[in-house]
């Protein structure tokens, strides 16, 4: 089953949402490789997850800062954390696996999403009302 965006989901910015967005597409790439057992597809996944991630939270920790957000030291770790782990994961993937390695990888990148978005990003909403959906600091 593929992650989908849900408006429920939303933190009321339009930069992160779009953000969260493309994670969520980059993630469903990670999970069809994994039903593919294609270990290239989900090494570069896994990379472009990575990647995209870095240059995400940077915008989000820009975002927090310039709304006030008084959780801003929290959230940095949290996002070190997060890349720390996708990095271990990746680190864990072999040559081979095998169905149960295969929904492990599947069930980690899920509740990294989850975590990420629901768990964290939320906090950052009754911050973000007071502001356009379209608030870009750095225009």
């Amino acid at each position: 089953m593929g992650l989908q965006w849900r408006e429920q989901l939303s933190v009321g910015n339009d930069l992160i949402d779009n953000d969260h967005k493309h994670l969520i597409d980059i993630i469903d790439k990670a999970n069809q490789s994994l039903q593919a057992m294609s270990r290239a597809g989900l090494l570069a996944a896994l990379d472009q997850l990575y990647k995209y991630s870095k240059l995400h939270f940077s915008l989000e920790e820009k975002i927090a800062e310039a709304v006030g957000f008084p959780e801003l030291g929290g959230l940095h770790t949290s996002h070190e954390d997060l890349l720390r782990n996708l990095g271990r994961i990746s680190e864990e993937i072999g040559e081979q696996w095998d169905a149960p390695a295969a929904e492990h990888f599947g069930k980690f990148l899920r509740d990294w999403l989850i975590n990420h978005v629901i768990k964290e990003d939320m906090l950052l909403k009754p911050y973000l009302k007071k502001f356009s959906p379209r608030f870009d600091p750095r225009a």
